[in-house]
């Protein structure tokens, strides 16, 4: 059995399992009085802010094999779920994934993307990753009590609103289908035939690092006969959980990519969009808001 790396007095055990069946027995064997750490940069927010207690024990998953870095795993591009968030913005491969470099860019400061996780991003709930993650499809790899499962980030976004997920589920790695680029039309730089059309936008309190009000994350692709054949939207912010907006999608696919299409989009989005209003911010400010960032940036795409 792993033995615990450290921990004394009020301070959590941490506990470094090397392999999936170190970590299964640890976490029958600490019976539910137990986190699971990464970069702990949430953890230790929540914890100073008194609202989540500080547990008795702490899981590192470290040293899991194929938890960390950026690798192919037959036709998926995989990230390991600890990954840091600067790896991400850097890393070559993960240039297919543009929209998840302008999130992750977005995510605080360098200094905390340093230590911090896309898994932690993810788990967290209402990671700013997480637009950009649901209009990529993205798959998650989790542990669960019965072994190895993969769900859609859109299935466990959905777990969390109707109560379905199991906290002792260990999230592993982010996979994607590795993706064919949109080739342009040679015969104009300005066509849209053949363009993939990508924007993610965040919208804060103030310029300097804070909570998002809004997220939102936009990818399409315009076929040969100037007409969108993919389409993927998804908004979210602050506390709020993100969600992929398929009426909004469904407004566009199919349908010739215009300009004139982005007002039309903005409403449709106002209208889907489910959010929460608090102190800074009402519902209706953050669904205006998403919905015009998204019409905007529709616009600003198909101008350019």
């Amino acid at each position: 059995m792993v033995m615990p790396a450290y921990g004394s007095g009020a301070q959590p055990t941490v506990w470094l399992p090397v392999n999936l069946e170190e970590l299964q027995a640890l976490k029958s064997k600490l019976f539910g009085k137990y986190c699971f750490a990464a970069g702990a940069t949430l953890l230790r927010t929540q914890w100073e802010g008194g609202l989540v207690p500080v547990p008795e024990h702490m899981i590192s998953l470290a040293r899991i094999p194929g938890a960390s870095g950026v690798y192919v795993d037959g036709e998926d591009l995989v990230i390991g779920a600890l990954t840091r968030l600067n790896q991400c913005a850097t890393d070559i491969q993960l240039q297919q994934l543009p929209l998840l470099h302008s999130a992750v860019d977005a995510i605080a400061a360098r200094s905390i993307r340093n230590v911090a996780t896309i898994g932690g991003n993810i788990v967290s709930g209402v990671g700013d990753s997480i637009p950009a993650l649901l209009v990529y499809d993205a798959q998650l790899q989790w542990i669960t009590d019965s072994g190895t499962e993969f769900r859609s980030l859109s299935s466990w976004l959905n777990g969390g609103r109707d109560g379905s997920r199991n906290p002792n589920d260990v999230l592993i790695a982010i996979h994607f289908p590795m993706m064919r680029r949109a080739i342009p039309d040679s015969r104009s730089e300005q066509s849209l035939v053949g363009r993939e059309i990508s924007f993610y936008r965040k919208l804060g309190r103030r310029e300097a690092f804070t909570a998002s009000l809004v997220t939102i994350a936009f990818h399409g692709e315009v076929g040969a006969d100037g007409r969108w054949n993919k389409i993927a939207i998804a908004a979210g912010g602050g506390s709020g959980m993100a969600m992929r907006l398929p009426d909004a999608e469904k407004l566009l696919l199919g349908s010739e990519a215009s300009v004139m299409q982005a007002s039309a989009l903005a409403a449709a989005v106002e209208t889907e969009f489910e959010t929460y209003g608090d102190a800074f911010a009402t519902e209706q400010y953050r669904k205006q808001t998403a919905g015009n960032m998204l019409g905007a940036g529709l616009w600003e795409a198909l101008r350019s």
